[in-house]
């Protein structure tokens, strides 16, 4: 037997078998038997073909609710549809579970994987964050309810990077009043509390020295279009303000341009 003929025999065993596969799963979703569904949903689940899985258990679910079998539906369902990247859908079907069976051997790691689907769609800072502080709660549940989980480094990594998320959000929108300067107002106060605000929700996120820098900024050019009677103690807030970012960031990549503002501001105080 030649190598082509040998690769036809293997091309055309190949297309039988999904050919046979393909006619299989079709059956199986012309099926009305709940039982009959599970169990081929079942098998494409360790097969690892998720999206079957997901078309045939939406039906089989409410057959499954209540029973002792509702856990183990619930969580193929829901892991099926993570694996798929459908995370959202995900969260739903595992909140369900360790909702409805808090005592199920599942119901730990559906909470776990819950808050790591919504982690995964938490979306960029300058979006509404709504599904970020969902997958905070989820998370910080997590932790509060399984403290001693295999888990928890990893949820803890993903609470800082979901905070971090958060942190730089408000950063923008300090950059974004700092930018504003004095039209239709005084936006450098505003940049000012949001970023102190960002501080202290966020004391430890990675963007502490952008927020720290921009309170220098925006204290300075407050101080520089204040009327005289407030000028000389907003200038002296621009040196407390210099000295906060100095002490937590000595080398800092603002610090040149922080000193020359620090200094400007030192010229200006009367005696």
């Amino acid at each position: 037997m030649t190598r082509q003929t040998l690769l036809r025999i293997l091309v055309l065993s190949c297309w039988l078998l999904c050919t046979s596969s393909c006619a299989e799963y079709m059956r199986i979703q012309k099926s009305k038997d709940p039982t009959l569904r599970y169990s081929y949903a079942k098998k494409y689940y360790n097969e690892g073909k998720y999206s079957r899985v997901a078309e045939l258990m939406v039906d089989v679910l409410p057959h499954y609710e209540g029973t002792q079998e509702g856990a183990q539906a619930l969580y193929i369902m829901a892991d099926a549809l993570l694996q798929n990247k459908q995370e959202s859908s995900a969260a739903e079907y595992f909140r369900r579970l360790y909702s409805k069976y808090p005592q199920d051997a599942r119901a730990a790691e559906a909470r776990y994987k819950t808050g790591l689907a919504l982690y995964r769609i938490a979306p960029d800072p300058r979006l509404d964050q709504s599904i970020t502080y969902s997958a905070l709660k989820e998370l910080q549940g997590f932790l509060e309810a399984y403290p001693q989980s295999e888990h928890r480094k990893e949820v803890e990594q993903m609470l800082f990077d979901l905070q971090d998320n958060l942190a730089k959000k408000e950063l923008i929108t300090a950059d974004l009043y700092y930018n504003l300067g004095t039209y239709i107002g005084n936006n450098y106060i505003s940049a000012i509390i949001t970023a102190r605000n960002a501080l202290k929700a966020y004391p430890y996120t990675k963007h502490r020295e952008d927020l720290l820098f921009i309170i220098v900024e925006a204290s300075y050019q407050q101080a520089i279009n204040s009327v005289e009677s407030k000028k000389q103690g907003r200038l002296r807030e621009v040196i407390d303000a210099y000295y906060n970012y100095e002490n937590a960031f000595p080398n800092g990549k603002h610090l040149k341009r922080a000193k020359t503002l620090r200094d400007r501001a030192q010229r200006m105080i009367v005696s």
